[in-house]
């Protein structure tokens, strides 16, 4: 599993290495370029990106470049997303990933800027990833822009923020889900395979990852998770550790990730993959705090 887990995460780094090659070159604003770079390197935990390539794998991928393209689509998005979560007008957070955030080190102009310049590249990627095979790329632009756009990708959930009556599962699954279905719906859509029986699947991790990023806001320190804590209730925000207490949380995680594996797909890398699910859900919640919760 150590070989697996180095393998997509070196493919994942590479294809985003080779996307930024196309947005910082001669032309564009120094201060710009460099606030690209620190939004996305050094990265997080990459798990949407990872989900891709593994769904892609399961379903016997027939062309890699898709599948890169497209996993490093997903996590620009991703990185975007969390370069506007962080800005003064919603979380004004100072720091992301143990570094400032982009806000913190560039200015806020620049930050919106950095936001909005991710969203174009990681669409300019996919088209590039889809150029020798472009029947895919309708599909995999429709799974992705759903997963971000509205009514229900990852920018509905940053507005549901704004509202004062949320449903927490209409919440989660908006702010954290959609982007990961994206990302299992993607990786099949790239190795030509039908991409709606793997929505369930990233329904499931996206969820999971919401329920304990939401525990680890009340349970860890801002040292360990690289961004401040606490945030959930200060801002008033939806949270499984609120609703539910830290080992209704905990639980609920747990029943998620054993959904995640329930919900695999046939295919025939489907003992691979589950191996990787097992593998990124515990990166989810460090042991000891889960441990703690019982």
């Amino acid at each position: 599993m150590k070989r697996i887990e180095q393998a997509l995460g070196m493919a994942v780094e590479q294809s985003l290495v080779a996307a930024l090659s196309h947005a910082d070159g001669p032309g564009c604003p120094p201060l710009l370029a460099a606030a690209i770079r620190h939004a996305v390197f050094p990265g997080g935990a990459r798990i949407r990106p990872r989900l891709c390539l593994a769904a892609a794998c399961a379903c016997d991928e027939d062309d890699t470049s898709i599948a890169d393209h497209a996993a490093a689509a997903i996590e620009l998005l991703h990185c975007a997303s969390l370069v506007h979560d962080d800005l003064p007008c919603f979380d004004d957070a100072p720091m992301r990933r143990g570094k400032p955030s982009v806000h913190s080190a560039f200015g806020e102009r620049i930050a919106v800027l950095t936001g909005d310049a991710l969203i174009v590249l990681a669409f300019q990627t996919m088209a590039r990833g889809a150029a020798q095979a472009p029947y895919r790329l309708l599909p995999l632009l429709s799974i992705i822009g759903r997963g971000v756009g509205v009514p229900s990708g990852i920018v509905a959930g940053q507005a549901l923020e704004c509202e004062t009556d949320v449903n927490l599962r209409q919440y989660q699954q908006a702010k954290t889900g959609a982007l990961f279905a994206a990302a299992t719906m993607a990786g099949a859509a790239a190795a030509g395979a039908d991409p709606g029986p793997w929505r369930a699947l990233g329904d499931c991790m996206g969820e999971a990852f919401q329920v304990a990023d939401d525990i680890l806001d009340v349970a860890s320190t801002q040292e360990r998770i690289g961004k401040p804590i606490g945030r959930d209730a200060a801002l008033g925000r939806p949270s499984a550790a609120r609703e539910l207490g830290i080992p209704g949380a905990v639980k609920r995680l747990r029943q998620l990730v054993s959904d995640a594996m329930d919900a695999v797909p046939a295919c025939s890398g489907a003992d691979g993959l589950r191996a990787v699910i097992a593998m990124e859900a515990q990166r989810f919640l460090p042991a000891d705090i889960a441990a703690c919760a019982t």
